[in-house]
């Protein structure tokens, strides 16, 4: 099998002849830059550039050579932009090490050591001086919903970080050819890899939410205010199905899974109770899952965060296909559980090792007796591609990564 067919077979529930690998093929299945560049250091990379895709949470964009070697199998469309060394500049990371920024990207220091990042002259995102990413600080609609919905929605989601400071493609979505061009650059990905081919395309409903309202406010919303919120989840899904009726036109049949967000999970259990969730936001979900598949070939992938246990047959039934990053380290999570009840009906990219505690505190023997553990559950039968619990974060030790990475070099 090559790349994109072992993770497809994956996905099909079909056991591959290796357990399929991911790293960067998106924005929280990654690698921060800070242990990407400590990594680039302790492997012998020919490839030195450390390019901050994701400059919210400064996520880096492992380079071509970096993916061949550690034998990935899945790739972000979102590489094929921004790919010349003339579209990046040379920025200091957090801890004061080389890496580069996209060149749209200017933060400003502060003197107390602190960045704040910019739309127009507005401040919407800071990072402070111990930190390692952008935290939000606008919050439009702070003070309640406005009476109608019209441009001012598209004015006050613009004002959001992660909109505002979009990773690619979409930092290129105001141009007038984007659509073309995405589709010419997907095209050519296809052309010259064989590895599986995601989008990430957000689309997130709950978490719009807790943008635009704060998550105090919002999750208060839920109860308080249902009909605001189904209101505000109509004006959000008018223009999140006018994007995939875009998507689908352009890549449907090029791209291979489709990435859409929503963390709706805490450490202890979701962020609602599954009933809220039926009401509020799985017909939503179901809405752009049959949508996806009604004009696409694409796979249908959900990234949620933390303990979503309770919401994974309503999120199953809603149409998504692929789950991630599977903490399996909050409540109800445990591996062994999620396969025997979930395996056979959806993929579980992700699970393969904690970042919280194991991969960044353990042992190089212990990663790897980790890593093995969790394959050897989550594997059998296909439904499973090994990716770390979300993005591999500043305090994971290079002997770590490549400890886990030789653990699946058995299983493959």
């Amino acid at each position: 099998m090559n790349s994109r067919q072992r993770v497809l077979s994956a996905i099909n529930h079909v056991e591959p002849d290796g357990v399929p690998v991911d790293l960067g093929a998106t924005p929280s299945s990654g690698i921060s830059a800070i242990a990407y560049d400590r990594l680039l250091h302790h492997v012998p990379l020919k490839d030195k550039r450390n390019w901050v895709y994701d400059v919210v949470q400064q996520v880096a964009q492992p380079s071509d050579e970096a993916l061949d070697k550690f034998g990935i199998d899945a790739i972000d469309l979102g590489r094929s932009f921004n790919s010349r060394d003339s579209d990046w500049y040379d920025h200091p990371l957090a801890n004061g090490r080389p890496a580069q920024l996209p060149v749209w990207f200017r933060p400003r220091k502060q003197t107390d050591g602190s960045y704040l990042a910019y739309e127009g002259e507005e401040a919407i995102a800071s990072m402070p001086a111990t930190a390692f990413s952008y935290d939000q600080i606008v919050y439009p609609f702070l003070d309640g919903y406005p009476d109608s919905y019209g441009d001012n929605l598209d004015q006050a989601m613009g004002r959001i970080h992660w909109a505002a400071l979009a990773h690619s493609p979409w930092d290129h979505a105001s141009e007038p050819d984007f659509w073309e061009q995405l589709r010419a650059k997907a095209l050519g990905l296809r052309a010259s890899s064989d590895r599986a081919i995601v989008l990430s395309a957000g689309c997130n409903l709950f978490e719009w939410g807790t943008f635009v309202r704060r998550i105090d406010n919002f999750l208060m919303d839920l109860v308080l205010a249902p009909a605001e919120v189904e209101r505000f989840l109509d004006a959000l899904m008018e223009r999140h199905l006018s994007s995939l009726e875009n998507i689908c036109r352009a890549v449907g049949d090029v791209v291979d899974i489709i990435r859409l967000g929503d963390d709706l999970g805490m450490n202890t259990g979701p962020m609602m109770g599954p009933a809220t969730y039926r009401k509020l936001f799985k017909p939503r979900h179901e809405l752009m899952c049959r949508f996806i598949k009604a004009n696409s070939s694409m796979h249908t992938f959900l990234h949620s965060c933390g303990s979503i246990y309770k919401l994974i047959p309503d999120l199953i039934d809603a149409g998504f296909e692929i789950l991630n990053p599977v903490q399996t380290n909050a409540r109800g999570m445990e591996p062994a559980r999620l396969k025997k009840e979930f395996g056979s009906d959806v993929t579980f990219w992700g699970g393969g090792a904690d970042t919280r505690s194991v991969l960044n505190r353990g042992t190089p023997a212990q990663v790897k007796d980790h890593v093995r553990e969790n394959i050897e559950i989550l594997s059998p039968g296909g439904g499973f591609v090994f990716n770390t619990i979300h993005n591999i974060l500043p305090d994971v030790p290079p002997e770590n990564i490549m400890a886990m990475f030789e653990a699946v070099d058995a299983y493959r």
